[in-house]
């Protein structure tokens, strides 16, 4: 029986600088795998980023593949491809995000052999800025800081809070060792901006993602006893004026088109639309 020659390769540490060419086009959209690539997981993950090259050799779009699918610069052609590539690799997968005209052909393609989806979030608003909010008059609230490592306990609750009411259900079942662990390396990687008093997380924020000098802020959360107090929007400066002072020259986010009180926060600090994401949930 002939096989069909699907032109999607691994990608390996020497295809790092044409890969983060192909998502510096739009950095906002592609940090996450930016983030990846500069990361060094080319090294530490090989396998997980798939390329589909063009005519000339050249890469033409990029997709990681992990626990995350996430497609990068995908044409039609590169998400037959790409789909059928991936198609086995179903147990692997949590989640389908990025740009929605791609997410949605990749769900078109692998939907009916990965489906039913747990979620579908079809509209998710990609925002970005790259004005320091506190250049143009709005209030950066001085309680806010990078997490220490000695305040893992209290930003744990803080995080897994968060995860839970984005998603639906909790970031773990039993032991929390892992989560712990991830929640520990975006501390100690200087990427969680908190406000504590009196040994609680009140707000919390991560930046999950940085490359090609786009950085991606998410995990964003207030307790809800202040929520509606007005304390949001001097909360969310502190955190993207200190990314873009010390991280990134553009800081860029995406949320739910139904979180109305959230897209209000993140347009009065200065976000403004880029595109549209969806997310797949699996």
């Amino acid at each position: 029986m002939l096989r069909t020659h699907t032109p999607v390769r691994a990608l390996t540490p020497a295809d790092r600088d044409e890969a983060l060419a192909l998502c510096a086009r739009d950095p906002a959209a592609n940090c996450f795998v930016a983030g990846r690539i500069e990361e060094g997981a080319l090294h530490s993950m090989p396998g997980a980023l798939l390329g589909v090259p063009g005519q000339d050799g050249d890469l033409r779009s990029v997709a990681w593949a992990s626990a995350n699918l996430v497609p990068v610069e995908c044409d039609l052609p590169s998400l037959d491809a790409i789909a059928a590539k991936v198609r086995r690799w179903r147990r692997h997968c949590a989640s389908i995000f990025g740009p929605v005209d791609q997410v949605a052909g990749l769900w078109e393609r692998l939907g009916p052999a990965w489906g039913p989806a747990r979620t579908i979030r079809r509209e998710q608003l990609l925002m970005s800025t790259g004005v320091d909010p506190g250049d143009w008059g709005v209030a950066i609230d001085p309680r806010v800081r990078l997490a220490r490592m000695d305040e893992l306990d209290l930003v744990v609750p803080a995080a897994a809070a968060m995860f839970t009411e984005e998603i639906g259900y909790p970031p773990f079942v039993g032991s929390s060792a892992n989560y712990r662990a991830v929640v520990s390396g975006l501390i100690r990687s200087g990427r969680t901006y908190v406000w504590v008093d009196q040994g609680r997380v009140l707000f919390k924020a991560d930046v999950g993602s940085v490359g090609v000098d786009a950085a991606q802020i998410q995990g964003v959360w207030l307790a809800p006893a202040l929520r509606g107090q007005g304390l949001a929007t001097s909360l969310m400066a502190a955190v993207t004026s200190a990314v873009l002072r010390g991280i990134a020259s553009e800081a860029t986010l995406y949320v739910n088109d139904f979180n109305t009180p959230a897209i209000a926060t993140y347009e009065a600090v200065g976000f403004r639309r880029v595109g549209t994401f969806a997310t797949i949930l699996l």
